[in-house]
């Protein structure tokens, strides 16, 4: 017999005291009151208004530029890491500079101006931005062609 059988059958031999025997048999159980007590308070105490404070940040509070990341260490590894390179190296000897001395002009360096070179040298450009440039313009006129307004692809499908 489940509780649920028991339940009635406690209000079917109870009817004869009347009313209340029927509420006693109905009512929930006590983690059934715990769990709804709990939700009460947590519901009540969610209404209550909280406080919360904001303020204008700027960008460059945020944002750090790459050459200040790190200790002037680390700019200077980096720096030596891009003087190592081999095609660094070539375009050096293509201009006519000594990468022998060039590498002691940057081991006599300061710390300031070895972050302002790792900076400079993480912002230039690295070759993708004509690939980029070219699969946005791609992008584009794929994009016209769909909407009828160029033909420049023949494997597209106007959808005029």
């Amino acid at each position: 017999m489940n509780r649920q059988e028991q339940a009635f059958q406690a209000v079917a031999i109870d009817t004869r005291a009347g009313v209340t025997a029927a509420v006693h048999a109905t009512r929930p159980s006590l983690a059934k009151r715990a769990i709804a007590s709990t939700l009460i308070a947590s519901c009540t105490l969610m209404a209550l208004p909280m406080h919360a404070s904001a303020q204008v940040v700027p960008t460059e509070a945020l944002v750090q530029p790459a050459a200040t990341v790190g200790t002037a260490a680390d700019s200077r590894v980096r720096v030596n890491a891009f003087f190592a390179r081999e095609d660094v190296r070539r375009a050096m000897v293509k201009e006519g500079v000594d990468a022998a001395a060039a590498q002691s002009r940057v081991d006599a360096m300061s710390d300031d101006e070895i972050r302002a070179l790792d900076g400079r040298i993480a912002e230039a450009p690295a070759g993708g931005d004509v690939l980029g440039i070219i699969f946005t313009v791609f992008v584009i006129l794929l994009i016209t062609d769909i909407l009828g307004f160029t033909k420049v692809f023949p494997f597209t499908r106007s959808i005029r």
